[in-house]
């Protein structure tokens, strides 16, 4: 499969074409330099940045002198690993000639990057020293100056609590901006609406109210997503994790009423074709055996 055809299927779009530059491959040079043209750009999140390459990021980001919250930005090469072990269609990242990282596997596979051809392009990376070291990088695959998904101002979430507060935003981002675009997108979302937050808005609440072991401020978001989701269904299967954790709630309460009274009420509003098998009717029929 050629890159065109590759970042068809995997990005939709014009087609970009790899082009081996003679003059740049003699015989003292193992590898050819592939450089890469397309028309249509790809930022790429590099995999295995804190687990098998983890050391080499800890030495890259000592020899660039990166600080506690430290921002990286230069060339790695791209390079085929038909001998690795666990993947022999690989595409390890290099920098200063070290392996800190791969492609993901599923844009590697089919990347028509031959053995014994490397490829140049950007790299990011953004580190934080904490008592581990947290880090992220990303290859930008394209034509001109990248376009970084982040920014040395803009970093990834890299600790827990940021990662939350990311998809937390992201989730309130998509609600407001489906609201404010009118039409029926804008219908369907005002539907799961309740108290002024969307039940998507509603996850990562009710999580940390897990977490605090507050669980009675957990059981009233819980009801209030359960209310949205049956008004977002509209005769279809509500979505059923916020059931799933009402019930969780009332069993560490004790509350095997109310915790059976929660999934039937699921049930209630789900259609036949949906019921049998699913996890709540399977959690209902256990309760109701004891």
């Amino acid at each position: 499969m050629g890159l065109g055809s590759w970042l068809r299927k995997t990005i939709g779009g014009n087609a970009f074409t790899p082009a081996v530059h003679p003059e740049e491959h003699t015989d003292d040079q193992p590898h050819a330099v592939l450089t890469i043209s397309m028309h249509l750009n790809q930022c790429l999140e590099v995999a295995g940045t804190t687990t098998f390459a983890k050391d080499a990021v800890a030495a890259l980001t000592d020899r660039k002198g990166l600080g506690e919250r430290g921002y990286y930005e230069g060339q790695a090469q791209l390079q085929r690993e038909p001998e690795n072990p666990v993947d022999p269609q690989a595409v390890a990242v290099l920098v200063d000639g070290e392996k800190v990282g791969c492609l993901p596997s599923y844009a590697a596979k089919d990347l028509p990057l031959p053995a014994g051809a490397s490829a140049s392009v950007s790299y990011q990376l953004h580190v934080l020293r904490e008592q581990k070291m947290l880090a992220k990088a990303y290859v930008w695959l394209g034509d001109g100056e990248p376009e970084w998904a982040h920014t040395r101002e803009n970093p990834p979430a890299l600790t827990s609590r940021e990662r939350i507060n990311s998809s937390h935003t992201e989730k309130s981002t998509m609600v407001r901006e489906a609201v404010q675009g009118g039409g029926e997108r804008a219908q369907q979302f005002k539907r799961g609406i309740v108290d002024g937050a969307h039940y998507l808005e509603l996850v990562e609440p009710i999580k940390q109210l897990k977490r605090e072991v507050r669980l009675e401020e957990a059981l009233v978001l819980c009801y209030k997503a359960i209310e949205a989701a049956e008004g977002d269904a509209k005769g279809d299967m509500p979505a059923p994790w916020y059931t799933e954790q009402a019930a969780i709630v009332h069993r560490k309460l004790g509350q095997k009423d109310e915790e059976i009274a929660v999934l039937k009420r699921w049930l209630a509003h789900c259609p036949k074709q949906y019921r049998n098998g699913s996890g709540i009717a399977e959690r209902l029929a256990k309760l109701e055996a004891k």
